[in-house]
């Protein structure tokens, strides 16, 4: 009996693996995934065109072209994975095929589970798309490892925490394009003290704001690595935010789907 029940318990486990392969499958296969990589590699090639033919470039201005080339990856990259986190429920809905999915032998966490691991592939995608950008604009100057950790580290954060907020909106909306509206606000929000005028931002208000948000947190501190050189737990404060707010969205996503995972956004079966 021991023996059955350890069996069912780990046959369990892998659910989630089995419906990442099937939503791996459709992003992938289906072709969305790579109609998005091909948009976000051409967007990629206009970023670095620019910066590389800056003939007024010196090794400051260098170290900076870098650090905007792996921003921008880092903050599109993220971006397609809150859209797919978004379409992960209201998009099943809206497709007709949320009700077979939730007859499977599978239980809501681990569906949600495998459709969180399914969006951030596509910030994964989008990170080996941009190797080769980093490699051609910091190879004179030796920064292409720390670049690659570094922005590995932050993005990754950020693609899971977005992909679990995309996922938690798309719980309780019934409808595919209120889903991704709301997303796109919210990543607008994120980006908004970021654009605080420069007085505002060194303020004790404007720098707590920077601070409490993950993404400008987080950008922030590949900037302050890239361009001003510091050490990497120099400015590792700036880190608490994205990885509590990674944390607590990937909560929410495990607890919300047991009870809202459902065919209606927020309502019954």
């Amino acid at each position: 009996m021991a023996a059955v029940a350890e069996t069912a318990q780990a046959r369990s486990a892998a659910d989630w693996i089995v419906v990442l392969q099937q939503e791996l499958r459709d992003l992938w296969l289906g072709g969305r995934g790579l109609v998005l990589s091909f948009g976000f590699s051409l967007l990629l090639s206009v970023i670095a065109y620019l910066t590389a033919t800056n003939e007024a470039l010196n090794f400051l201005e260098q170290r900076e072209s870098v650090s905007l080339t792996l921003q921008v990856a880092i903050a599109v990259g993220t971006l397609l994975a809150l859209l797919a986190g978004a379409d992960a429920v209201s998009g099943e809905r809206e497709r007709g095929s949320l009700e077979t999915l939730l007859l499977t032998p599978v239980s809501r966490r681990q569906l949600s589970t495998g459709k969180l691991f399914a969006a951030v592939s596509l910030w994964l995608a989008a990170f080996a798309i941009s190797v080769p950008y980093v490699w051609f604009l910091g190879r004179g100057i030796g920064l292409v490892g720390e670049t690659l950790a570094v922005g590995f580290l932050v993005g990754a954060l950020l693609a899971v925490f977005l992909a679990s907020v995309g996922i938690v909106v798309s719980l309780f909306t019934g409808s595919n394009r209120v889903s991704l509206a709301l997303c796109l606000f919210i990543l607008l929000a994120l980006f908004l003290p970021n654009q605080l005028p420069s007085p505002a931002q060194k303020g004790w208000f404007g720098e707590l704001l920077l601070r409490l948000d993950p993404v400008t947190a987080g950008l922030d501190y590949v900037g302050k690595i890239l361009v001003n050189g510091h050490r990497w737990t120099e400015d590792a404060s700036l880190l608490a935010s994205p990885v509590v707010a990674t944390a607590v969205s990937i909560a929410a996503v495990l607890l919300l789907s047991e009870r809202f995972l459902r065919l209606r956004g927020g309502g019954s079966t």
